[in-house]
């Protein structure tokens, strides 16, 4: 595809990462718990971070299921108002069927696209977005418009993974799958993925080129705990996006081979009778 201009590819790129939103939700809603558990060391700092209060009008975008989202819905009170959207119809939908279950009555639902989002300028106190950013074909454009639609004081919250070397809990597959050709290798930054935006580096840049003065972003450690390679595989294939759909889409010989290979891994992991996986995001809050 070398006559591809930028935005033809960026275009492809949305529509991959859309294709795999939409596959990937329904067993993305079936970990939802299980995600949020190991997620929370994240979402706390986004909280804290972010410090909404009672009355905002807040902005989740990529909200997946919409967990970090709903947390502030509760702090910003009945005379708040959260817009929960991601860009999958699919996990928009996973996100209805939490809030309804939360009883939320402060929460709008809207497919939006982060890097062209129709909503006036001025228009939202805080801007959540937890494993989102990173995935944007064009993260840049997607900051100008969050910055766009940021009051003067508003923050954003967010988070990306950082390097693949600290997070072994989506690294052991995604090495097995690329070693035995059922994915390709990943695309160098900055094309779209879980590790795009893995340096602090470019995060602050990307916020301070669209107009944000205060930067501040923080290593935020958790850990991935599974039983064994069978656990580990189904929480990867649940959940990973392109990495978690290669898994579900092996044959019985391949999953054997891709299994042995994650026994191996998994052993220097060892703790009380399971593993623990290190993972390692990297969150910023600016203003």
């Amino acid at each position: 595809m070398a006559n591809e201009t930028i935005d033809e590819q960026r275009e492809r790129d949305y529509q991959f990462h859309l294709d795999v939103a939409e596959q990937i939700a329904p067993t993305w809603e079936k970990r939802r718990a299980q995600i949020e558990e190991y997620a929370a060391p994240v979402r706390l700092w986004m909280l804290r971070a972010l410090d909404p209060h009672q009355g905002d009008t807040l902005l989740e975008l990529a909200a997946g299921v919409g967990d970090t989202g709903f947390e502030a819905a509760a702090i910003i009170g009945g005379s708040g108002r959260l817009i929960t959207s991601d860009f999958s119809p699919a996990m928009l939908d996973a996100a209805r069927r939490r809030g309804g279950e939360l009883g939320l009555e402060n929460v709008d639902y809207r497919v939006i696209n982060a890097q062209r989002i129709e909503l006036d300028d001025d228009s939202v106190d805080g801007v959540l977005c937890r494993f989102g950013y990173m995935l944007m074909p064009n993260p840049a454009a997607a900051f100008a418009e969050t910055r766009r639609l940021l009051r003067p004081g508003g923050r954003v919250a967010l988070a990306v993974w950082g390097a693949m070397e600290h997070n072994p809990w989506i690294a052991i597959a995604g090495i097995s799958l690329g070693q035995r050709g059922h994915i390709p290798p990943p695309p160098p930054p900055p094309a779209p993925g879980p590790f795009s935006m893995a340096s602090a580096e470019r995060v602050d840049g990307l916020l301070r080129d669209v107009g944000f003065t205060e930067v501040r972003t923080e290593d935020v450690h958790g850990t991935f705990r599974v039983t064994d390679a069978d656990d580990y595989l189904g929480l990867i294939g649940d959940t990973a996006g392109p990495v978690g759909l290669a898994l579900q889409a092996l044959g019985e010989v391949d999953r054997a081979a891709v299994r042995g290979d994650v026994e191996d891994s998994l052993r220097r992991y060892a703790a009380d009778g399971a593993y623990e996986l290190p993972c390692l995001a990297l969150c910023a809050v600016a203003s």
